[in-house]
C-alpha cells in the first residue's frame, strides 16, 4: 500500500519592515514621525512672506512714482515710469556716490574689526583659563546695559582733542569692538568648539595663535558670518553718531539721505529712491553671506 508523500514545506521569510509599510504612509525616522507641512502651514508662511516683503516692494513702487501719485487716494501699488528720473534727482540733490563709498569704508572696516576682535575675545573667554576671567566677562555683559548716548559727549571731546572731527576714523574706531559681539562669539564657541580639539593641538605643539587660526576660525565661521551681517547692518544704518562726528562734506548714506526731498513740500518719491539706493548694498551682503548665515543659525538650533 503506497502512501502519498506530504507536500514539501515552502519556507517563507517574514515580511520586512519595508514590505509591511503601506505605500502611501510617510517614512518614520528614528526620532519620530516625519513632519509634513499642510495647507495651513503654507498659508501662514505665505502671509508672513507678504508682510515681510511688502515694505521693500512699496519702497520700489514709491521710488518709481511721482509725489502726486503717492498723495493720491487710493495710492498706486504698481511700478511707475519715474524710477530713473528719481535716481537722477537723488544724484543731483546729494553726493550719494561719495556717501555710498564712505558708508562702505566705514561699515566694512567696523565689520572686519568687530568680527576679528570679538572672535579673539570670545575664544579667550570660552576656552582659555586666566585670572579674572569671570569678572571681565561680567563687566563686558554689563556694558551692554549702558545706553550708548551717555558716551557721546566725552567721545566727541576725545575725537576733537585728536583732531578727527569730520574724518572717517572718528566713526570707525569707536565701533571696532562691541560687548554684544564678544558675548555672542563666546556663547557660540562654548557650544561649537570641543575641548578635545584644543588639547590635541596642544599635544602636537601648536601655539595659541596657531590654534586660533587653524581650528577656531574654521569652526566659528558660521557664527562670524552672522555677527558680520548684524554688525554691517548696524554700522550702515547708524545715523546718530555719524551726524555728530561728520559734516555734509564727508557724509555717510544716512546723513546724505537727510538732504533729499528738501523744500516747502518734501518729495517723498526722491527720498524713497535714495532709500532704495542705500538698501541695495545690504541686500548684496546678505546674498554673499546668506549660506553661512543660515548654516550658523541651523547649527546653533541643533545644539543640545
Amino acid at each position: 500500500m503506497t502512501t502519498l508523500a506530504d507536500p514539501p514545506a515552502t519556507s517563507q521569510a517574514p515580511p520586512t519592515a519595508r514590505a509591511r509599510r503601506a505605500p502611501g504612509r510617510p517614512r518614520r525616522s528614528r526620532a519620530g514621525r516625519t513632519m509634513k507641512a499642510g495647507p495651513l502651514a503654507y498659508a501662514i508662511l505665505g502671509v508672513a512672506v507678504l508682510f515681510s516683503a511688502f515694505p521693500f516692494y512699496w519702497t520700489i513702487v514709491a521710488a518709481s512714482r511721482s509725489n502726486a501719485d503717492l498723495a493720491s487716494v487710493p495710492p498706486a501699488l504698481l511700478l511707475g515710469p519715474h524710477l530713473i528720473r528719481n535716481f537722477e534727482a537723488v544724484l543731483a540733490e546729494a553726493d550719494i556716490g561719495k556717501a555710498l563709498l564712505n558708508s562702505l569704508i566705514v561699515s566694512g572696516s567696523i565689520t572686519l574689526g568687530t568680527v576679528l576682535c570679538c572672535t579673539l575675545a570670545g575664544f579667550a573667554f570660552a576656552k582659555l583659563r586666566f585670572r579674572g576671567r569671570g569678572a571681565l566677562l561680567a563687566v563686558t555683559v554689563g556694558m551692554m546695559m549702558i545706553p550708548p548716548q551717555l558716551g557721546v559727549i566725552p567721545l566727541f571731546m576725545l575725537i576733537a582733542e585728536l583732531g578727527w572731527v569730520n574724518q572717517l576714523q572718528a566713526v570707525i574706531l569707536p565701533g571696532l569692538v562691541s560687548a554684544f559681539g564678544v558675548f555672542f562669539m563666546r556663547q557660540y564657541l562654548v557650544q561649537s568648539l570641543p575641548d578635545e580639539l584644543i588639547e590635541a593641538a596642544r599635544v602636537d605643539g601648536a601655539s595659541t595663535a596657531r590654534i586660533f587660526w587653524s581650528i577656531v576660525v574654521p569652526i566659528a565661521r558660521p557664527g562670524m558670518a552672522v555677527l558680520g551681517l548684524l554688525t554691517f547692518m548696524a554700522a550702515w544704518n547708524d545715523f546718530f553718531w555719524p551726524i555728530v562726528a561728520l559734516s555734509s562734506s564727508e557724509p555717510t548714506v544716512q546723513v546724505a539721505l537727510r538732504q533729499l526731498g528738501g523744500g516747502y513740500v518734501q518729495d517723498q518719491s526722491v527720498i524713497m529712491a535714495g532709500t532704495l539706493l542705500g538698501t541695495l548694498p545690504v541686500l548684496l551682503v546678505f546674498v554673499l553671506l546668506g549660506r553661512q548665515i543660515v548654516g550658523g543659525i541651523m547649527q546653533g538650533a541643533v545644539k543640545g
